[in-house]
C-alpha cells in the first residue's frame, strides 16, 4: 500500500508540474514523465491493475457514445486506408526483427515480439510462450508507447496548431444522473461481458460496443464528463510510467536504448504511410497520423478524444492493427523463424 500511495503522489506531482509549465496534456503526460523519472532514480512504485482497467472502460464508453448512424455509414469508406494496416505491420516486422536480432543480439522470440506493434499483454504472453525475454519485451513496448504518446501532442500542437487544452467534455454536474449511471453500467458490464467471451482489449472494446449500441438507439445521449476523462488519463499515464520501476543500468543501456532506436524506425515508417495517404487524398492528415501511429490503444484513444479527431476512423485502424498482430504474429513467427535462437 505504501508503494501505491507513493506512486500516486509522484503522478500527481507530474500533473502539477505540467500545469505550471503549461505543457500539453498534463493529466496524461505529467504522470508518465514523473513516474519515469522516479523509476530511473530507483523509487519503488506500484500500480493497481484492476483500477487501471476500470479507467480504460471510461475511454471505451467515450468512444462508443460518439457513434451515430451517419458515422456508421461513413465507416464503409475507410477500406482504402484499412487495407494499408496489414502492410504497415508487415513492414514493421520486416525491419524490426533484423534490427533487434542482428544489431542488438536479442534472441529471435524477443526480437519478433518486440518488433510487433501489438498490445503489451498479448506480446508478453506470446513472447514468453516462445521463450523470449519477458522483461526486455516489457521495456521495449513500454518505451514504444511512451515515445509515441509523448511525441504526438507536440507534433499535433506544433504542426497543426491543435488546441489540446480544451476540456475533453462537459462537467459532471451538467449531466443527468441517469446518464451517468448508464455510463457506469456500460463500462463495467461491457468490460465483463467482453472479458467473459475472450475479446482482446476487453476493457476498452467491450464498453465501446455496448455504449455504441445504446448511443445508436438513442438511450445513451452523452459522453463521459471531463472529470472522468482526466481521471482515465491520470491512471493510464501512471501505468505507462511505472512499467520502468526497478529498471537497472544494464537494462537502460541495452533494452531501453534498443527500444529508442526502434521508435525512430517506427516514426519514419509511420511518417511514410501518413504522407502517402495524404498525397493520395485518402483521409485527413491529423486523423491519419493518429490512426497509423503505433502507440497503445488506450493512449491513442485519449489523444484522439482531446484533439477532436474522427473517433471511428482512428479506433477502427488501431483495432485492425491489433487484430492483425494477434492473429498473424504467432503464425508468422513459426513460418519465418529460420535461424536457431542465439
Amino acid at each position: 500500500m505504501k508503494h501505491i500511495m507513493i506512486t500516486h503522489l509522484i503522478a500527481a506531482l507530474g500533473v502539477a508540474g505540467f500545469h505550471m509549465l503549461h505543457l500539453p496534456l498534463p493529466w496524461l503526460l505529467g504522470p508518465i514523465v514523473a513516474c519515469l523519472i522516479a523509476a530511473l532514480l530507483g523509487v519503488p512504485m506500484r500500480g493497481m491493475p484492476v483500477v487501471n482497467n476500470l479507467m480504460r472502460t471510461i475511454l471505451g464508453v467515450a468512444v462508443g457514445a460518439t457513434f451515430t448512424w451517419a458515422l456508421v455509414i461513413t465507416m464503409a469508406r475507410m477500406w482504402t486506408t484499412l487495407i494499408l494496416v496489414p502492410l504497415m505491420v508487415f513492414m514493421i516486422g520486416l525491419v524490426g526483427v533484423p534490427y533487434f536480432q542482428r544489431l542488438w543480439r536479442f534472441d529471435f522470440a524477443t526480437s519478433y515480439y518486440g518488433a510487433m506493434p501489438g498490445g503489451l499483454q498479448d506480446m508478453l504472453l506470446f513472447g514468453e510462450e516462445a521463450g523470449g525475454d519477458v522483461r526486455a519485451l516489457s521495456l521495449i513496448h513500454a518505451t514504444r508507447v511512451l515515445v509515441i504518446v509523448v511525441a504526438l501532442p507536440f507534433i499535433l500542437q506544433g504542426y497543426w496548431g491543435v488546441d489540446l487544452s480544451n476540456p475533453p467534455g462537459v462537467r459532471a454536474t451538467t449531466l443527468p444522473l441517469s446518464q451517468l449511471v448508464l455510463m457506469v453500467v456500460c463500462g463495467v458490464a461491457g468490460w465483463q461481458i467482453a472479458k467473459a467471451v475472450g475479446l482482446f482489449g476487453a476493457s476498452i472494446l467491450g464498453p465501446m460496443i455496448l455504449a455504441a449500441v445504446l448511443a445508436l438507439t438513442g438511450v445513451l445521449q452523452h459522453r463521459p464528463p471531463a472529470e472522468a476523462i482526466w481521471m482515465a488519463q491520470f491512471f493510464i499515464g501512471m501505468t505507462v510510467g511505472t512499467k520502468y520501476a526497478g529498471v537497472t543500468g544494464v537494462e537502460v543501456r541495452r533494452d531501453v536504448a534498443a527500444a529508442l532506436g526502434f521508435c525512430l524506425i517506427l516514426l519514419v515508417l509511420s511518417g511514410i504511410f501518413v504522407e502517402a495517404i495524404h498525397l493520395l487524398n485518402l483521409a485527413p492528415p491529423m486523423e491519419t497520423l493518429l490512426a497509423f501511429a503505433p502507440g497503445g490503444q488506450a493512449e491513442m484513444t485519449v489523444l484522439a478524444l482531446i484533439a477532436g479527431a474522427d473517433m471511428a476512423f482512428v479506433i477502427a485502424h488501431h483495432v485492425l492493427r491489433i487484430v492483425v498482430v494477434i492473429i498473424g504474429a504467432p503464425i508468422a513467427a513459426r513460418l519465418f523463424k529460420t535461424k536457431p535462437q542465439d
